[in-house]
This record gives structure tokens, sequence and C-alpha cells, in this order.
């Protein structure tokens, strides 16, 4: 992988010499040495500064955004650089990541801090807020694409610094810090193992903390332990060599779309429960601290179903809605299309149906198992009469990662206490992915997960936003956060 220096700075930067310098560009209001009433009264410059950045519409899944994925990346190295950080935009497969770092001391533990500022694509006739990347301001929430993933948590870290740095007597951090930023996250990560390898002196750390994940409630926190693995999956079936006339061969014609429903729906039985064989056997049974754990939560579903606009509660008997959240493994069917899913049908069957997968592991799973597994299943199960091809992209999945227990995790509990100003409700999990399990094993650091965002966040759905009051919340955090890990790893 290479990279392109955007660092504004002397590229030798093994030591900080110059402290003074960095934070003159890192303005904090005169006299606040608390931390909740700096970032209370610099509110408003963070709604704009993350309004700024919302404007980038940096969809790295889409090619004609190419270009805006790499102005985001100069836009976050600029926010870097302003806050006292030494910045690099690096190349990571054609959508760039923004690495920025300060270096204190050698003798101080090194922190990393991970997220992306890469968008999923949005449909703009489903928002009725704003306009995707058009922010807008409303009732205490930033309405947006990116808002709250990630950009908003980024922009936390950011401010979170700021109030770090201005309670500090040396204005200079307690730890030594690198942020690496992607922009391919909502892409699989495809490249980030190659990045990690290709410079590890660079990216060495002591722990992990690791951005891009949702809290329990606002006003009342839960300290993230664990996250799902997941991969993806897409399953075409073919039957006639083209479409039909259904007047012509309706009843002895193959109809793949038959075929595909009956090979989904076998996939849960009446309870639930997933049906692919094996696919079970490896989940880890939970423990009774972690049973305890889950069960003390204040967890309210008709609470939960209203938060979430889901609607009811299904899934697999005899496990709580949080083990099913964040213990159990889950495979969802995302889209099916086959025949004419617009305009007027023309009263064909159709030659190919296709469906995309998502399948979200837990501990004890791994990708290469699961995948196996699915295609054993598929096979097994396809009748007879039509071909599939069942593609499962091993090489972008994501194995689970649970946060070991220590110093570095207890320093996160006490530093969310701080921020939130309240005790933790509990711990829990993280029901999405993301490249956790990656970063702790190819770095060899404990991962720690603190975010800003909440279940009515509308992560990639339309009219996504983040709570003004989560990010402030955060960003204290995270700034109790640093000083906390200075202490507990040093």
């Amino acid at each position: 992988m290479g990279h392109q220096t955007d660092t504004g700075t002397d590229a030798d930067s093994a030591t900080d010499t110059d402290a003074e310098e960095r934070t003159s560009a890192a303005p904090w209001p005169t006299g606040v040495d608390d931390v909740a009433a700096g970032l209370r009264a610099a509110q408003d410059e963070i709604v704009e500064q993350l309004s700024d950045w919302v404007r980038i519409p940096s969809v790295a899944s889409q090619p004609e955004r190419t270009l805006d994925v790499q102005r985001s990346a100069r836009w976050l190295a600029g926010a870097m650089r302003a806050v006292g950080l030494r910045t690099e935009v690096l190349d990571a497969g054609g959508s760039p990541a923004v690495y920025g770092e300060w270096l204190v001391d050698p003798a101080l533990p090194t922190v990393l801090v991970y997220s992306h500022h890469d968008v999923r694509h949005a449909k703009p006739e489903e928002w009725v807020e704003t306009a995707p990347f058009s922010p807008v301001l409303r009732d205490g929430r930033l309405y947006g694409r990116g808002a709250s993933d990630a950009k908003g948590q980024v922009v936390a870290h950011l401010w979170g610094l700021r109030a770090h740095l201005g309670t500090r007597d040396d204005g200079r951090p307690a730890v030594n810090l690198k942020y690496l930023v992607e922009g391919e996250e909502e892409l699989g990560s495809t490249h980030l193992a190659d990045l990690l390898d290709s410079d590890h002196e660079r990216f060495a750390c002591d722990v992990v903390v690791f951005s891009d994940t949702l809290q329990w409630k606002a006003g009342n926190p839960a300290v993230v332990t664990s996250m799902r693995g997941m991969t993806g999956g897409t399953l075409t079936v073919t039957g006639p060599a083209r479409d039909v006339h259904s007047g012509a061969a309706s009843g002895p014609a193959p109809n793949p779309v038959h075929a595909l429903v009956r090979v989904l729906a076998a996939m849960h039985d009446t309870d639930g429960r997933i049906t692919i064989p094996g696919f079970l056997d490896d989940v880890d049974e939970l423990t009774e601290e972690r049973r305890q754990e889950l069960r003390d939560l204040d967890f309210d579903p008709d609470v939960w179903v209203e938060r979430t606009e889901t609607t009811s509660i299904t899934g697999e008997v005899g496990h709580t809605v949080e083990e099913r959240l964040w213990a159990r493994p889950s495979i969802e069917v995302l889209t099916l299309l086959a025949g004419d899913p617009t305009g007027f049908p023309r009263a064909v069957i159709p030659s190919q149906a296709t469906a995309e997968l998502s399948i979200r592991t837990v501990p004890g799973q791994h990708v290469s198992a699961v995948a196996a597994q699915l295609r054993a299943f598929v096979a097994e199960q396809m009748p007879d009469g039509v071909t599939h091809e069942l593609e499962i992209p091993e090489e972008s999945g994501q194995d689970p990662y649970v946060t070991p227990s220590g110093p570095a995790l207890d320093a996160l509990v006490r530093a969310i206490e701080r921020g939130h100003r309240t005790e933790t409700a509990g711990r829990m999990g993280n029901a999405g992915g993301g490249p956790a399990e990656l970063m702790g094993r190819v770095l060899g650091a404990p991962v720690l997960f603190i975010g800003t965002g909440l279940p009515e966040d509308h992560w990639h759905a339309s009219d996504e936003s983040v709570s003004v009051q989560m990010l402030l919340d955060g960003a204290a955090s995270i700034a109790y956060l640093l000083e906390e890990l200075g202490d507990a790893l040093r």
C-alpha cells in the first residue's frame, strides 16, 4: 500500500517537540477546565463542523462519487491538523484512509482510534426530513447521511481530544495517539488488512479504540463488549434458458423463484432456529456472567419496537431479544430480485431469481466454516430442474470479537460513566459487524468499543440522524478515556 503525504508539518514525528505549535490551532474556551461545560459551549461549532462534512457525499460504493470520497479524506485530514495531529492520506485500494498521530513519549501507552468516513448510498426519494447530503438541525438532532454512521463518531473524537487537551496543564495528551479512519468500511474493509500489514510500526499500539458502534439509550449508557462477525452471500437460481410466457409454459416449466424461496424458507424452522446443519454447533455457550450482564439491561420489548420501528419481535424461540441481537447468529434476506420488479408485468416465468443474504456470526464461528456449511445446505435443498450459483466473499468476511477483561476495559467503564455523568446500565453487544477481530489480531492489542449512535438513528436507512447530546456525551467520554487509559496502561 502506498501513501500520499498530506501533513502540513515536518514528516518526522517520532516524539512530540512542538506541542505549543500543535495546540494553537485547537482553541478551547478560555478559563474552562470542565469537559462537559467546554463541549456545551462549543456545541454550535461541533454541529457546524459535522454539517460541513456531511455535505460531502462520500459514497465509496458509487464510482461517480470517487472524487467525493477523496474530498472527504482531505476534509478530515485538515480537521485533524486543526486539533494538532500530524496527518497523511493513505492509498487503500482506491478509497483513501486518513492517518493522524501525536506521539508524545515512547514511554507512554499508545492508543489507536479506528473509524470510517465512507457512507452508505441513499435514496433521496425516501428522505422526509431533508435531502441526504443537506444536513439540517431539528429538535436536537442533526439529519443527514453519515451524521451518525460514522462521521459523527469521528467528530466526537476530534472534540474529545480538544476537551482532553483543554484540561491538561502541559497541553499534551496523556497517551500517544494514532488515528486510522478508513474509506471503504461500507464495502467490507476489503483492503484494510493489506494496509495494516504494509507498515506494522506505524500502526503498532497498546489498545484499539473502535468507534463504529451504537449505544444503549440516551442518558442510560451501556458498555459494548462484543461485536458479531459478518459475511454476505448472493444466491442466484436459473430455470429456463430465457424468460418464457407463463401462458405457453406454466406448469411444467421450472420456476427459479419457487426454488429460491423454498431454499430460503428452509433456512429457519417454525421456532426461528437456523436449520443449516452444523451452523449452530460451533456457537459458544453464553457464560452465566454474560447472561446476567444482558439481563441487567433495562430492556422493554415494547419500547424496543418503538425505538427501532420494527413493529414486532420475532426470532429464535428460547432466547431473549438481547441474546438474539448480540449473542446468537442470524441469517437475513436483504433483497429478492426476479421477474419485472418495475414497469408493467410481462406475464413471464423469469429465467433467474436472486437473493442477497446477510449472515451475522458469534464467538465460536468462523467465516470459512459458515461459508462451507451454507454451500452444502443450498446444494442439498435446491430442487431438481434448476441450477444455482452461491457467491460468498470470504475475503471480506469479518469474524466476531469479544473485548477481554482487564485494565483497559475498566478504564472504558469509568470514562463512559464520567462522560455521561451516570452509572452504566450494564454491558451490551454490537449487533452489526466490523473489522474489530482483524485489528485486534493483527495489532496484538485489545479492542475497546465506544460509540455515539443509537438504534433510532436510522443507520443505512432514510432520515439518518444523530443526537447532539449523544455527540457531546460521547466526546466527553472520549476525553476521559484518554486520561483513564494514560493512568491504567502506564
